[in-house]
C-alpha cells in the first residue's frame, strides 16, 4: 500500500461513505491526516465509517452535506473547514449514475431534463462548487484537489451518456480548475474503470466478466487502487491539471 506522510494535513472527502471515497478517506487518514467523511444526510454509513476508522485510532468526523444543492454544498464545505481548522486537501470524489442499470448510449428518450439535471447538479457543478467554496482555505495553505472522473470521460461506456459527458465534462473542469487557482492550488483527477465498490456488486457477473476479461491485467479495479493514486497526487507538488486513467489496462487494450 502506498504511503506519505500527511501529519496535520486537513482533508475533506465528498462521498466518502463507501466505496471510493471511504478507500480514499481511510487511506489519508492513516497516512496521518485528519478526515472529513462527508455523506447524504441520510446515509447512515457516513457516521458507521467514521466510528470504524475512529476505532482503528484514526482521526476523522462525519459531515452531511449534499453537493447537488448549491446552498447546501457552500454550508458542507465550510462546516468541514471549520471542524479540521483548515483545509489542504478537497477529494470531490461524490457522484451518481442516477440509474442503476445502463442506459444504451442510442436511447436517447430516456435522457430527460429530469436526468440530465441530477446528472449536472451532482458529477460537475457538485465538484465546481466544493471547489469555489474551498478555495481560499486552499489556497491559503497551498493545497490540492483530487476529482473523480470517469473512464467514459476518454470515450469508454458508461452507464449512460448523461453520465458520460459529465465525467468528460469534469475532466475539462479539471484542467481548467488547474489554470484558474494556480499557483497555489494543484488541481487533478483519476478516471477510474471496473471498480469492485457497492454500487458495482449488484451487477450482474456476466457483464463484469466481460469487462475483466478485455483488459490487460485481468481484474477488477479496487477502491485501494484508486486512494492510492488520489494520495500521490495529493503527495506529489509538481503535477497538477493531469487527469489519469486507472482501469486495469481496459480502454485502449
Amino acid at each position: 500500500m502506498l504511503k506519505a506522510d500527511l501529519s496535520g494535513k486537513k482533508a475533506l472527502v465528498t462521498g466518502g461513505a463507501s466505496g471510493i471515497g471511504r478507500a480514499a478517506a481511510k487511506l489519508l487518514a492513516e497516512c496521518g491526516a485528519e478526515v472529513a467523511v462527508n455523506h447524504l444526510p441520510d446515509d447512515v454509513r457516513g457516521e458507521e465509517t467514521v466510528a470504524a476508522f475512529r476505532q482503528a485510532g484514526l482521526t476523522a468526523q462525519a459531515i452531511a452535506g449534499n453537493v447537488a444543492d448549491p446552498k447546501d454544498a457552500d454550508r458542507m464545505v465550510a462546516d468541514a473547514i471549520d471542524a479540521l481548522g483548515g483545509l489542504d486537501i478537497l477529494i470531490n470524489n461524490a457522484g451518481t449514475p442516477v440509474s442503476i442499470e445502463p442506459i444504451p448510449f442510442e436511447d436517447l428518450e430516456a435522457m430527460t431534463e429530469e436526468f440530465w439535471s441530477q446528472i449536472l447538479h451532482t458529477n460537475l457543478l457538485g465538484p465546481f462548487r466544493c471547489a469555489r467554496a474551498a478555495r481560499p482555505a486552499l489556497t491559503e495553505s497551498r493545497g490540492c484537489i483530487v476529482n473523480t472522473a470517469s473512464i467514459a470521460a476518454f470515450g469508454g461506456i458508461g452507464s449512460s451518456i448523461a453520465y458520460a459527458a459529465s465525467k468528460g465534462a469534469l475532466m475539462n473542469l479539471t484542467k481548467n480548475l488547474a489554470k484558474a487557482m494556480a499557483p497555489e492550488v494543484r488541481v487533478n483527477a483519476v478516471a477510474p474503470g471496473l471498480v469492485r465498490t457497492p454500487w458495482t456488486d449488484v451487477w450482474p457477473q456476466s457483464r463484469k466478466d466481460t469487462s475483466v476479461a478485455n483488459s490487460l491485467l485481468k481484474r477488477m479495479v479496487e477502491p485501494e487502487d484508486i486512494a492510492e493514486t488520489m494520495l500521490f497526487f495529493c503527495a506529489n507538488g509538481a503535477v497538477t491539471g493531469q487527469t489519469l486513467l486507472i482501469d486495469c489496462g481496459r480502454f485502449g487494450a
